[in-house]
């Protein structure tokens, strides 16, 4: 039996993210017949390496999916607002990471190592989680199955890329300028439309995304949900209870998190436990050995696909309760990557094809 080949397109290719969506599709199992690279009018005529050929940036327009098997979109939420529909309608099945979807109770967000069985359910549009919640539920799956899970909280220490490739070129650049004894200029963190902007380098920033009526940030919200929708099907679910602080941090790539949880009583759960099921989970690599200085760091985890844990130790305060370190490349694992490793899943699950009825759902 010949092994199908897909038409593939990358949306928003010109972008951090899809450059590196690029990167990851030479290196991905699927097996592409044509690539078609698509971005806005202005990156349009740009020349992008494809396994050795050069292909030339097209300007995105509906009938560009024409042909199209598989989207992988990185341009945003309003891009893929606009041409997500478009694309199903012409037969194609979208793998998005913007935030558009992700909510959308039509739309399965999915990480592989969690949730795969949720791909079966798609109706043209896949949702890629945002980059913090990724690599969060990651590390947090293989704890759940093992002992159940009532209880999160997280801190975040997220890198500049995750704002966007002109917020990491701001970071150099008031970097430098803050060496020379110059004064540093902010025009992006923590939000862009914003009426305020601050230095990120040499500071921490409290503040990622836009602030909700209840005092959390947009991004805060979106890990409360998008774990509980992920790993447990609902994003209201109050099988598990969420929490978290959102924070910015002067590191080019890379996000860390302090995940402190509770796993359900009576289960058994120790630390040895914990680090036992985590060494042998999918995605994860466990760095955790206090003794010898062992335990993630974001400029170790740099360009690599796996989600790093370490210092697992329990709550000297509270029963069935633990805490851990978790490291993973925000532009990998946290957007490119498992975009292209969900429609590897599709591919061999044999799911690239749109539902007969999908259309009507996204109008």
């Amino acid at each position: 039996m010949t092994e199908r080949t897909y038409n593939i397109a990358i949306l928003g290719a010109t972008g951090a993210v899809g450059t590196r969506l690029i990167e990851q599709l030479e290196q991905s199992t699927l097996q592409v017949n044509h690539l078609k690279l698509l971005a806005s009018a202005r990156s349009a005529g740009k020349k992008l390496q494809f396994k050795g050929q050069d292909l030339t940036v097209e300007e995105a327009t509906a009938d560009s999916f024409n042909g199209v098997d598989i989207v992988l979109a990185s341009g945003g939420g309003a891009v893929s607002h606009q041409f997500a529909p478009e694309a199903v309608k012409r037969g194609a099945v979208v793998v998005d990471n913007s935030s558009y979807w992700r909510m959308n109770d039509n739309v399965p967000l999915v990480v592989p190592e969690v949730n795969e069985d949720a791909l079966k359910e798609h109706n043209g549009i896949i949702a890629n989680p945002n980059c913090s919640t990724t690599q969060m539920v990651v590390a947090l799956e293989p704890i759940r199955r093992a002992y159940g899970l009532t209880r999160v909280i997280v801190s975040t220490y997220q890198a500049a890329s995750g704002a966007g490739q002109s917020s990491w070129e701001e970071l150099v650049a008031q970097t430098e300028a803050h060496n020379a004894g110059e004064k540093m200029i902010a025009n992006i963190l923590p939000v862009k439309g914003a009426d305020k902007h601050y230095p990120l380098a040499y500071n921490l920033l409290p503040q990622i995304d836009v602030f909700e009526d209840d005092g959390y940030t947009h991004e805060e919200w979106k890990m409360i949900h998008e774990t509980k929708k992920i790993m447990f099907g609902d994003k209201n679910s109050k099988s598990v209870k969420v929490t978290g602080t959102a924070v910015r941090v002067p590191v080019p790539v890379g996000h860390g998190e302090t995940v402190y949880f509770e796993t359900e009583p009576n289960t058994g759960a120790t630390a040895a436990g914990i680090q036992e099921a985590l060494s042998h989970a999918e995605g994860v690599v466990l760095e955790d050995n206090p003794k010898e200085q062992l335990y993630p760091q974001p400029i170790n985890a740099e360009g690599k696909r796996e989600t790093f844990v370490g210092r697992v130790r329990p709550d000297l305060e509270n029963d069935d309760s633990f805490h851990m370190w978790v490291v993973s490349d925000n532009l990998l694992k946290g957007a490119a990557w498992n975009t292209v490793q969900i429609a590897e899943r599709l591919a061999s699950l044999d799911l690239v094809h749109v539902p007969a009825d999908a259309v009507n759902k996204f109008e």
